[in-house]
């Protein structure tokens, strides 16, 4: 999923959104606005814009304050929204099934930075383990690797 193609699923939920040249953080939304750090390159703005979407999607309120624990919890879950989003565990069959063999190549065939796939590697690591079996491969987290099984 390209950035526009982001754009264009945001005005489908009657978001608007507007880069602007932000100080502290990559992306903000509120209300139905969302706003998008302008100096930004493609990546980064699509891994702050599908966050910000997992706010919209995932959140109530405003969760700035870190201390509270609820507010964590919702950045969590905003967060993993956006990884399940943008890097499935099919896109990570699909990326090795195209010659994608280390993290570095997995963030330029996805177009997202490798620190996003350090965060989306390390969510399915906590959520399923070492590795996840589906259809006949499995995918390994940490080192990442996807391996062909049989039955």
């Amino acid at each position: 999923m390209t950035y526009e193609e982001l754009l264009i699923e945001t005005e489908m939920h009657g978001l608007i959104v507007k880069e602007k040249p932000l100080k502290a953080y990559k992306g903000r939304i509120k209300g139905n606005r969302i706003a998008i750090k302008k100096d930004l390159n493609n990546a980064d703005k699509k891994c702050a814009l599908v966050e910000e979407l997992g706010h919209y999607h995932a959140n109530i309120g405003d969760v700035l304050d870190q201390s509270d624990v609820r507010n964590r919890k919702q950045e969590r879950q905003a967060r993993a929204w956006g990884y399940r989003k943008l890097v499935g565990i099919i896109d990570l069959i699909n990326a090795y099934k195209a010659g994608v063999r280390n993290r570095f190549e997995l963030a330029e065939y996805l177009d997202v930075t490798e620190e996003y796939i350090e965060e989306v590697l390390k969510y399915y690591s906590q959520k399923y383990g070492q590795f996840y079996v589906i259809d006949n491969y499995a995918v390994y987290f940490d080192p990442l690797a996807v391996m062909e099984v049989w039955e």
